[in-house]
């Protein structure tokens, strides 16, 4: 098992950036399919990027470009670099783990774990 805490969520202007982490205790992050997904009021939970076991990520096309996924396996955490954030980017941000997945996978219940979640609120 896994446990996932995130962080560095807040209020940003658009155009800024913020960089949200998770930190994983239990097994290692590389052992997963780790993946950020983001919840806004009223709306379904969305997939917004995932890096494979391997290493490789992917993105929606809502993000690519903006965002990027990395793993720092020493410190066990998975980070979420968010660039040129727009107001539609605010959501309630959420890290995710996945042992079911070979590859990667965009659907929320392939993935096993879950953090708290962080807000994440982009002003215009």
């Amino acid at each position: 098992q896994v446990q996932l805490v995130e962080s560095g969520g807040g209020l940003v202007q658009a155009g800024g950036s913020l960089r949200l982490s998770c930190a994983a205790s239990g097994r290692t992050v590389s052992s997963y399919v780790m993946g950020w997904f983001r919840q806004a009021p009223g709306k379904e939970r969305e997939f917004v990027a995932a890096i494979t076991r391997s290493g490789n990520t992917y993105y929606p096309d809502s993000v690519k470009g903006r965002f990027t996924i990395s793993r720092d396996n020493a410190k066990n955490t998975v980070y979420l670099q968010m660039n040129s954030l727009k107001p539609e980017d605010t959501a309630v941000y959420f890290c995710a783990a996945s042992s079911k997945v070979t590859g990667f996978s965009i659907t929320t219940y392939l993935y096993d774990y879950w953090g708290q979640g962080t807000q994440v609120t982009v002003s215009s």
